[in-house]
């Protein structure tokens, strides 16, 4: 299946992509992880995205999805992938439906996490790391430490980072519906969108996400 995971920041599109992918045995591809791969091994686009990076400045478009369609033509990804964080904006909607044209591929479906404002801000915000270990995460209402601001497993001091806070966040989300949140709508024209509540619990909101896939697949193949 080829699929394109949406969602604001907080809806959890990084635990369900890792878990959906290997649920259905398709490789996982971020945004995050292209720019780490190319600026690590060295590659032209790598290196033009670290300068710009760099310096401060967005990645543009451009590089952005010839870091995509490079990672999308490795043999891995020839029978399915599932695409967390790309494309980003309409922009980069199109030239991966152009890039999947010039295959004669199409996407299979494009699930959207939906959260509550409210709740993208609580589970955000109220999240602490560990400054001895960054892996190390608590959150004051769901996972709290046995002691408030100490660390569990190594005792370490307990912070929020500081583009966790409110402030941060409420930024965060107004950048999504303004650049993100529009390929929902253009997505909708084709057909493929399915909005899945991403409240409760882990392992729930995967089923919801898999049942979701497969009914529309289903009735994609069935015309």
């Amino acid at each position: 299946m080829r699929i394109v995971l949406v969602g604001p920041p907080g809806a959890g599109k990084g635990t369900q992509a890792t878990l959906l992918a290997k649920t259905l045995s398709i490789p996982h591809v971020s945004t995050g992880d292209l720019f780490r791969a190319n600026i690590s091994q060295g590659t032209e686009l790598g290196l033009a995205a670290k300068s710009i990076m760099d310096s401060g400045k967005l990645v543009p478009d451009e590089v952005t999805i010839a870091m995509a369609k490079d990672r999308l033509a490795q043999p891995d990804a020839a029978d399915g992938f599932l695409l967390d964080g790309f494309p980003r904006n309409v922009a980069q909607a199109v030239a991966l439906d152009q890039i999947l044209a010039e295959w004669e591929i199409e996407l299979d479906g494009v699930l959207d996490l939906e959260v509550p404002e409210d709740e993208v801000v609580r589970r955000i915000a109220g999240r602490r790391v560990c400054r001895n270990e960054s892996s190390h995460i608590f959150h004051v209402e769901y996972n709290p430490p046995a002691v408030p601001g100490v660390c569990d497993v190594c005792g370490g001091e307990l912070y929020q980072r500081g583009d966790d806070s409110e402030e941060s966040v409420r930024v965060r989300l107004e950048v999504y519906h303004t650049q993100t949140e529009p390929i929902i709508a253009y997505y909708q024209k084709q057909g493929l969108v399915t909005t899945i509540p991403a409240l409760g619990k882990v392992d729930e909101v995967t089923q919801r996400a898999i049942a979701a896939l497969r009914q529309n697949k289903d009735t994609v193949d069935s015309v």
